[in-house]
Order: structure tokens, then sequence, then C-alpha cells
């Protein structure tokens, strides 16, 4: 892999895409990281071997330029790096609201910017990306960027127009299943259940009936009717969450979610 990767931002999200890049077969030599944290450089670099350095040398050494920080903090970073940037270099952002117009405002003519919206299961390998091109970055370029993220789960390119939708769903959506499994682990304890034992059936059915989902392509409401017998127990379960609004609520909640990935992008 010939291209120097840049990294400014070793949080969470950072963290999983400095191991994607590994394990996609970037040599840790091809690698410069930055954060306003030394400490976070210091482990980086002991525990990968990667370079680490200023923003400055960040700009300086890398082709692509991810930039994992947090969106209220991104107009700053932009502003340092734009003196430093010039075309081929490609700036990648996985700042939530933050739009490829805004980016490309900042920054010199021709720059290249993709936005990624990623979420934390991407921390096992097991997330969503979606991706998002600029004007200028050229599909050679995207396809590398798509096949360094695959290390780190699905990727899906979309148009950026979807990109407060889909923060709605599935960057937001774990904290909605967390949540959920929660509730479910919850009611096993309130009927009786052990709470280990109990959280236990939980995750193990999201899992599975996530999977089912999944391996048999086939519609959630018909595996839904699969598992309702007229009358029965699941039938029960089921009216007692329709008359609690429990799918209104869930579909405002990811409403919520996009709208407020939008005001994210308005807080300049």
């Amino acid at each position: 892999m010939p291209e120097q990767i840049g990294l400014i931002g070793l949080g969470a999200m950072g963290s999983a895409l400095l191991q994607g890049f590994l394990t996609a077969g970037a040599a840790p030599d091809r690698i410069i990281a930055a954060d306003i944290e030394a400490a976070k450089l210091e482990q980086a670099a002991a525990d990968y071997r990667i370079k680490t350095g200023e923003i400055s040398a960040v700009a300086a050494a890398a082709r692509f330029i991810f930039l994992a920080v947090k969106p209220q903090d991104m107009q700053s970073l932009l502003l340092q790096l734009s003196p430093l940037l010039q075309p081929p270099q490609v700036v990648v952002s996985v700042a939530a609201g933050v739009t490829i117009k805004q980016i490309e405002a900042v920054l010199p003519a021709q720059i290249g910017v993709i936005r990624v919206m990623p979420n934390t299961p991407c921390l096992i390998k097991q997330g969503v990306l979606a991706v998002s091109a600029g004007q200028y970055v050229a599909e050679t370029d995207l396809r590398l960027v798509e096949c360094w993220l695959k290390n780190m789960g699905s990727v899906h390119i979309v148009p950026e127009k979807l990109l407060d939708a889909v923060t709605g769903v599935s960057g937001s959506g774990p904290a909605y299943v967390y949540l959920f499994l929660e509730a479910l682990a919850d009611g096993g304890v309130l009927a009786g259940l052990p709470r280990v034992l109990a959280q236990e059936l939980a995750v193990e059915t999201v899992l599975g009936a996530a999977l089912m989902v999944k391996e048999t392509a086939e519609h959630p409401a018909l595996l839904r009717e699969m598992v309702t017998s007229p009358g029965g127990t699941t039938a029960a379960a089921l009216f007692a969450l329709e008359k609690g609004g429990f799918r209104a609520l869930l579909q405002q909640a990811v409403q919520a979610a996009a709208e407020r990935s939008k005001e994210l992008g308005k807080h300049d």
C-alpha cells in the first residue's frame, strides 16, 4: 500500500480506523497520526509502531487524511489544515452533520473530500459505514478508501443527501438496540429470571433474529408472522407493544436523530 495515510484524532472511532488500516495491510510506517492528547499518541506508537506528529506533519506526509474529530471541532481543524494541503490530497471526515460543501469551502480548490458515517460496532469489525464523495474525488481514490473501511464492517456508497437519514438508522441505531436489550432483559427479570440469564437470553435472541433477517433475506414482517400464532403469547406481546406506540416511537427516534444531524452541520 504505497499511499501514506494520515489520521487526526485517536478517540474511539479514530482508533477503529487505525486498526482497520492495519488489518487492510497498511504498513505501520506508512501511517502518521496526530491528536491533542500526547498520551494517546504515545500509546498508539507503542502499540502499533505508527508514526506520530503535529497536524502539520500529517498534512505534509499523507495523501489521505482522515479527520476523526467531533463536529464542533471541525471548523478550527480545517482552518489549520487549509494552508497546508494541495491536490491530489484527499480529506476523509467522520464528523456527523458537517457537509462536503462546508469542508470544501474551507479547503483549497479541488481537494477531494469524502464523508463517512460509521457506527460504534466498527470497534469490533461489525460496523455499518455509509460513504459519500465530493466532486473532486477520483473513482480510484473512493474505491481505495472503501477497501480500507471494509475491514471495519459493511460499506455503503450513498448520495450525501441520505447521510442524515443514515445517521438516524445506523449511526445512532446501536443505542436503540442497547436500550431494547436492557428493557428486554429487565422484562425477563420481572417475569422471574435471574439477571445474568435474562441478559444472555436477550442478547442471543436479538443476535439470532438479526442474523435470520440477514441470511434469509425475508422481510421482517414475514418472519414476525412466522413467530406469531393466533391468540398466542407472541400475539399478546405484540399487541402490548403496538398499544404502547413502540413502532411510532422508534420511527420518531430515527427522525429526531436525523434532524439533529442536520442541526450539527449548521453550527457555523
